[in-house]
């Protein structure tokens, strides 16, 4: 990627690293073995803290990475009140002193004012420059900016509409996710004006991922005409492959759900229970094939032939990228 460094700076040096690429956490998906290899490969990468049952085992996770490689990795933390789970998985974070930490679905305020009292950054999920705005107040470090082509929770704008509009109104580095599945993609939101970018969809399918052999090859099979939204999950729009189990049971949540999230009283321990009725859901069908299939992944699973290593996925993306137009 020898052109990087002319369009922009800001992520590689961020972070150290040698192209601007951050493997995004995948819930379920994203494991050590994924990252050491993201790390040696020149690019980094996030997991999920709730991929971890407790948070010693996510304490665990932390030391094997740092026991194998160097390099700069990040947790991605869920810090709305469904992740009862946050204040302990943030505070494992700042005593570990991983390099950064990824915050989604709510305020970022406390995990922002912690970290950076370990020396730890904060990348802040967005999708509108209202929220943008507000994080870069807060102090973070960058934000990511989630479009519509996101896989799991997207946003509701193009990456086309979006980094523009974030870049007239906030100054940190911008991450763009979304889209992404190719080095052409990459270079396309490095001139647009991104520090970098967020990739998920494209490492679902990777010898390191543990997720069934199912799961790999319906990213393979499957293209951006069959992903959909859905809101059975976590009652937040999220994305997921359009399998025939999927077209059974629809993707809007049944009238006395949709009640229930209205109830003032009852939202915070039903949206609670979808989230983790949804996770569940999720794990049956990564880990195992059965009828209940439903896949999460984004549109970029378009990009998807085969199976191949993580390394080899990224010396692909950098090939593709140092083409001339």
């Amino acid at each position: 990627m020898s052109d990087t460094k002319k369009i922009d700076e800001k992520l590689t040096d961020l972070l150290g690293i040698k192209y601007p690429i951050i493997m995004a956490p995948m819930f379920l998906v994203s494991n050590t073995k994924m990252i050491i290899e993201a790390l040696k490969s020149g690019i980094t990468g996030a997991i999920p803290a709730l991929n971890y049952r407790t948070t010693e085992e996510l304490r665990t996770a932390i030391k094997s990475i740092k026991s194998e490689v160097d390099g700069p990795f990040g947790i991605n933390l869920i810090v709305n009140k469904s992740n009862f789970l946050y204040k302990e998985q943030l505070k494992v974070c700042c005593e570990e002193k991983i390099a950064f930490i990824i915050t989604s679905l709510g305020s970022p305020e406390e995990t922002i004012i912690e970290a950076h009292k370990a020396g730890v950054k904060v990348f802040c999920d967005v999708t509108n420059v209202k929220y943008a705005k507000k994080v870069e107040e807060l102090g973070a470090d960058a934000i990511i900016a989630v479009n519509k082509e996101a896989g799991g929770h997207a946003g509701n704008l193009s990456y086309k509409e979006l980094i523009p509009e974030l870049l007239k109104n906030v100054s940190i580095p911008l991450i763009s996710a979304g889209g992404v599945g190719t080095g052409k993609g990459i270079k396309s939101m490095l001139e647009l004006g991104a520090s970098g970018v967020s990739m998920g969809s494209v490492f679902i399918a990777s010898k390191e991922s543990e997720v069934s052999q199912e799961y790999k090859q319906a990213c393979v099979d499957y293209g951006a005409k069959d992903i959909v939204m859905t809101t059975k999950l976590s009652g937040t729009p999220c994305s997921v492959i359009k399998t025939p189990y999927v077209e059974k049971i629809g993707t809007e949540q049944n009238w006395l759900e949709k009640i229930l999230n209205k109830s003032k009283r009852l939202k915070k321990w039903v949206k609670a229970f979808t989230f983790y009725r949804g996770m569940k859901n999720l794990e049956n069908a990564a880990f195992g094939a059965t009828y209940k299939t439903v896949w999460c992944a984004g549109p970029s699973i378009e990009y998807v032939t085969e199976i191949k290593s993580i390394k080899d996925i990224v010396n692909q993306l950098i090939t593709e990228y140092e083409q001339p137009n």
